[in-house]
């Protein structure tokens, strides 16, 4: 089942909760004149994810689907969702575009760069690159200047039916979370570089107001410290590792 909650004006968080995980996937649709979808899911959770679309928009009216990285839960559903809406588009960074996109699409990519602008309508997004964070070469976050979302993929990630959005500390339990993960065979599963401090800084920077987490609870309120304590949560468990 696919729970949908308006966490700001115009942005549906759908989450799947899988208890054999305790892990919620959330996928973020921004209704606007050209809609856009940020992570197309599993391919699995495709049927359950499109019937919530539909009580939104018409699916068939999709624009863009857009995600951070390469991954199965961020992309896996990408080609059901253009063969249901045929004037969709995918949107990556421009390194992910050009080394996995366009292979497995049946369309090709939007390759953002840093500065490319993308409008739907009422709202503007950029891709800002941050490669190997969370993970992968063609990382990148989206972020709505408008309202000042900032989609944050994997950051943040943290375990449970958590609640849709808070305003209080999301690094506790993503904290917890990394130190879990830590300790079995999906370890390292951020690594931590010397650009790491530098990029959570750049997003701190950008003073969004809504974080929209991919696992877990998103967050409404002071982001910038969220994410100012998230680099010292990711440095004290991955810097040694």
């Amino acid at each position: 089942m696919t729970t949908i909650t308006e966490i700001a004006p115009d942005l549906f968080r759908l989450s799947i909760y899988v208890p054999e995980l305790d892990l919620q996937f959330n996928h973020f649709l921004v209704r606007d004149e050209q809609p856009l979808l940020f992570h197309a899911g599993l391919k699995g959770m495709f049927p359950s994810l499109s019937e919530a679309v539909a009580t939104l928009i018409d699916p068939a009216s999709l624009r863009y689907v857009a995600w951070s990285h390469f991954e199965s839960d961020e992309i896996g559903g990408l080609n059901h969702w253009l063969e249901l809406a045929p004037d969709a588009e995918p949107v990556c960074t421009f390194v992910g575009k050009v080394v996995s996109v366009d292979d497995f699409a049946i369309r090709p990519a939007r390759g953002m760069g840093p500065d490319d602008l993308l409008v739907t309508g009422q709202y503007r997004f950029q891709f800002h690159p941050s490669p190997h964070l969370p993970h992968g070469w063609d990382a990148g976050l989206l972020f709505e200047e408008t309202q000042r979302t900032l989609f944050c993929s994997d950051l943040f990630h943290h375990f449970g039916a958590a609640v849709p959005v808070t305003s209080s500390d999301l690094v506790g339990p993503s904290l917890e979370a990394m130190r879990q993960m830590q300790q079995g065979p999906l370890s390292s599963y951020l690594p931590y570089t010397r650009q790491t401090d530098r990029l959570l800084a750049s997003f701190s920077e950008l003073d969004p107001r809504t974080l929209a987490v991919m696992h877990g609870s998103s967050f409404s309120g002071d982001s910038r410290r969220q994410l100012h304590d998230l680099a010292l949560a990711v440095k004290e468990v991955f810097a040694a590792a």
